[in-house]
């Protein structure tokens, strides 16, 4: 499995994620390959998937030595990483490198997610301000224009077609609900297998705040199927 930590694209290192990829290892027994991609604003646009993209490049290219089935390799990524892992499935498709799976976990796919729900905000742990400061740094002087690359932003993407099957689980409270059940509708309009998790009445990253919580508890069950299953 290969890895990309949230944060935004602008915060968010290795060792953060050190614990909870144990676990997922632990508990899976699917080793996994975290990516340290670099972050806006010094990275911007499409180089934040590049380096994800080139992870799975190195790890394809290395899959021998590292007994690794080619054949099993896939890309997972939360909050921020989920747009650089959901591009890193475009690219896959794009450069002809097998991907078995993108598991993205309340991923954040889309700029254009800037109209603040009322409704929403007073249980944000991920902010419509904080959106806008994180894609405004990915971005620069594109954000808010049609020249924004799906390879920085994946809602951007038109043609679904051939995409990697994907495991997708958001929050109803996050503002990223919309974003990703759209994403995932685009998907399964193309062909593409997906299953798809939104579980009521928790914000964005409910399950690294209250692990014990029975919502959190049924995510990381369905997460742990869906890694075991490669």
């Amino acid at each position: 499995m290969l890895y990309a930590h949230g944060g935004g694209m602008i915060l968010g290192d290795l060792d953060a994620y050190d614990t909870l990829l144990s676990w997922y290892v632990a508990h899976s027994r699917v080793p996994f390959l975290s990516v340290d991609y670099r972050l806006a604003p010094e990275a911007t646009g499409t180089m934040l998937a590049e380096d994800v993209f080139a992870g799975l490049t190195w790890l394809t290219d290395h899959a021998h030595e590292l007994a690794v089935d080619t054949g099993r390799i896939a890309v997972m990524g939360d909050s921020g990483g989920g747009a650089p892992a959901a591009a890193t499935a475009i690219l896959a498709r794009d450069r002809h490198i097998p991907l078995a799976r993108q598991i993205l976990v309340y991923p954040m796919l889309d700029d254009r997610n800037q109209g603040p729900d009322p409704a929403r905000e007073p249980f944000l742990t991920w902010t419509y301000d904080d959106n806008h400061t994180a894609w405004k740094a990915v971005l620069g002087d594109t954000f808010d224009t049609a020249d924004v690359s799906p390879i920085a932003a994946p809602a951007r993407l038109t043609d679904f077609t051939g995409l990697a099957p994907a495991y997708i689980d958001t929050g109803d409270l996050d503002i990223f609900r919309d974003e990703d059940i759209a994403y995932a509708a685009h998907l399964a309009a193309a062909g593409v297998p997906v299953e798809l998790h939104v579980h009521p009445g928790v914000p964005h990253g409910w399950d690294r705040l209250a692990p014990q919580s029975g919502a959190a508890r049924r995510a990381f069950a369905d997460r742990i199927r869906t890694l075991a299953a490669l």
